[in-house]
């Protein structure tokens, strides 16, 4: 079986929108991910409806970033829309929560990895529109996130719907999508926050014995208070997902702010004590010049960028935490598409008041410090790139690697503190 030049090796899934397969583009000798939609299906959707899910399609196809599925081509062939994607193997992020509440660090990694894919697709102009644990697969042993279906996603929750519906993941659709109105990168926080607070508690923040029910949550229900099943969670946390819960969507953070919030809170999480280095003594003083050498160029890159780019958003320079290992799940089926009636509502809500947290002292490793201080000069420089030139520039692409090469050091260095310590 063919489509177009893609032979299909195996079907991989199936969903409301259509079949997933596993194929082969035999031009560059590649498995891709073949997604497709009936043509007759998104003639369904009304007029122009298909021209949108192709322009869609190729608008998510720009997207280049280290936490969105790559989409390689967008077409059609017998009787079907196809996206020829990045093929992912690994499990799902539902696969990974039906094991109940993740671990904190864990969480705000992966709450972290979204947010970022979710403020480069938003400084694009591209919307997701159906942010859920199915449409978000963990792939490597870092820990690695990858945001899936933009394109198809649109195309599900698009405006022109018909008899008054509207197609969706009930759970985690915004209240402004739920009553099938026009929506913004706002929603996809809204998404967002219902997946982090899932993550957090192992609870829907939203949930009931029938659709209406849960639509009518969703719109005028606040959640249970996410301390209250889980009450070691931060304060600070708890006040930015009630933020990102607000049935105003003008009260939520943007993705770039929530970025900023996740970097700040990620200290929060269990760390392990920073014990002196167990490496030889002859290469400290390296080590220490090393981090020297970072600190003064970090700070020569802060000026040219302050200079330059004052008005550029900033992330917070905050270490990341050691990646985590994939977990071995029990495979779930997807969540389920649904369609719901647009529901009258009641006047938002307000949101507490986020409370200012006085961050720990931590002790400082010298090496720790030295990778950590690298990996913000190199942020520093990936910004600076990125508006200068764009996103595909290729010096962009091997930066990431660099970033993606200290993170891989920084976690070999603390399972070697840690084992020198059982020593």
């Amino acid at each position: 079986m063919k489509i177009g030049r893609y032979e299909i090796l195996d079907e991989v899934g199936k969903g409301a929108m259509g079949t997933v397969y596993r194929a082969r583009d035999p031009l560059i000798e590649r498995t891709v991910a073949i997604k497709t939609v009936p043509i007759a299906q998104l003639q369904q959707e009304g007029t122009g409806a298909e021209s949108r899910f192709l322009r869609e399609a190729q608008s998510a196809g720009r997207l280049s970033h280290p936490n969105i599925v790559t989409i390689y081509d967008v077409g059609e062939a017998e009787g079907l829309a196809y996206i020829a994607m990045e093929y992912l193997s690994g499990a799902t992020l539902r696969e990974v929560m039906n094991k109940g509440p993740m671990p904190l660090d864990l969480a705000l990694d992966t709450a972290l990895q979204m947010a970022e894919a979710l403020a480069f697709a938003h400084e694009h102009g591209v919307i997701h529109r159906d942010i859920k644990p199915a449409n978000v697969v963990v792939t490597g042993q870092s820990g690695r996130i990858k945001l899936t279906d933009f394109g198809i996603a649109h195309l599900a929750n698009s405006d022109h719907t018909h008899d008054g519906q509207m197609l969706g993941s009930p759970r985690y659709m915004s209240p402004e999508q739920a009553r099938g109105r026009e929506v913004d990168g706002r929603s996809d926080i809204f998404s967002l926050g219902a997946v982090l607070y899932e993550m957090l508690t192992g609870h829907y923040a939203f949930d009931g014995d029938s659709l209406p029910a849960i639509v009518y949550r969703v719109v005028n229900e606040t959640p249970v208070a996410a301390s209250s099943l889980r009450p070691q969670l931060p304060a600070e946390l708890t006040g930015l997902l009630a933020r990102m819960l607000n049935k105003n969507p003008e009260a939520r953070p943007d993705a770039r702010a929530l970025v900023s919030e996740l970097h700040g809170l990620l200290p929060a999480a269990p760390q392990p004590p920073a014990p002196p280095p167990a490496s030889p003594a002859s290469r400290r003083p390296g080590v220490l010049a090393v981090t020297l050498i970072g600190v003064t160029l970090l700070i020569g890159v802060g000026v040219i960028v302050s200079g330059r780019f004052g008005d550029a958003p900033r992330q917070a320079a905050v270490p990341p935490t050691p990646p985590r290992t994939d977990r071995t799940v029990p495979a779930q089926p997807e969540e389920p598409q649904s369609t719901t009636r647009e529901t009258s509502v009641k006047p938002p809500s307000t949101s507490p008041t986020v409370s200012t947290r006085s961050k720990p002292h931590v002790e400082v490793d010298a090496y720790l410090a030295g990778l950590d201080k690298k990996q913000v000069e190199l942020r520093i420089k990936r910004t600076e790139l990125l508006l200068a030139y764009t996103e595909q520039h290729p010096d962009v692409m091997q930066i990431d690697r660099q970033l993606e090469q200290l993170r891989i050091e920084r976690r070999q260095y603390l399972q070697q503190l840690k084992k020198n310590r059982k020593n």
